[in-house]
């Protein structure tokens, strides 16, 4: 499974957030640390507004941190919210150039098998919350000053 790009900028804004806790981080900041769009990140962070997962103050004094503590965001969570289709094929033929069915549909077991690989990759993201993912090696990134691991 591929996550989208725009799983991929929720969680790098996640995890930026998380590792600027004592104070509100601007979009421009965010899309300046990891080189990213501001404009893809504008939809990202609207998006994860939505969800509940960060918060955004406008005007002076402004910018985004996070809706609640990083122990209580979870990975899974932001990853099914964020991600519109987790499909891992096309059985029902919405992709195909005829609009029709896969024809094994009918008789196939590869759904079920994928159907249990994709609730075990769920199943491991949801025994992580964002606290997990703030190893201090974020820190040492954006110049905060903790040590960086090896």
């Amino acid at each position: 499974m591929r996550l989208t790009l725009h799983t991929d900028y929720a969680l790098r804004v996640l995890i930026h957030l998380g590792s600027h806790t004592s104070r509100r981080v601007s979009i421009r900041e965010i899309a300046q640390a990891y080189r990213i769009s501001e404009n893809h990140l504008v939809k990202v962070v609207h998006r994860l507004g939505q969800g509940g997962f960060v918060t955004t103050v406008r005007g002076r004094g402004g910018g985004l941190e996070l809706a609640r503590p990083a122990s209580e965001i979870n990975v899974g969570a932001v990853v099914r919210f964020t991600e519109d289709d987790m499909t891992l094929v096309d059985c029902e033929g919405r992709n195909s150039t005829d609009g029709r069915p896969c024809v094994l549909s009918p008789a196939c077991v590869l759904r079920g098998v994928l159907g249990d690989a994709l609730g075990a990759f769920l199943a491991v993201l949801d025994r992580y919350t964002l606290a997990d993912l703030l190893t201090g090696r974020e820190a040492a990134l954006f110049g905060l000053g903790l040590p960086h691991e090896n």
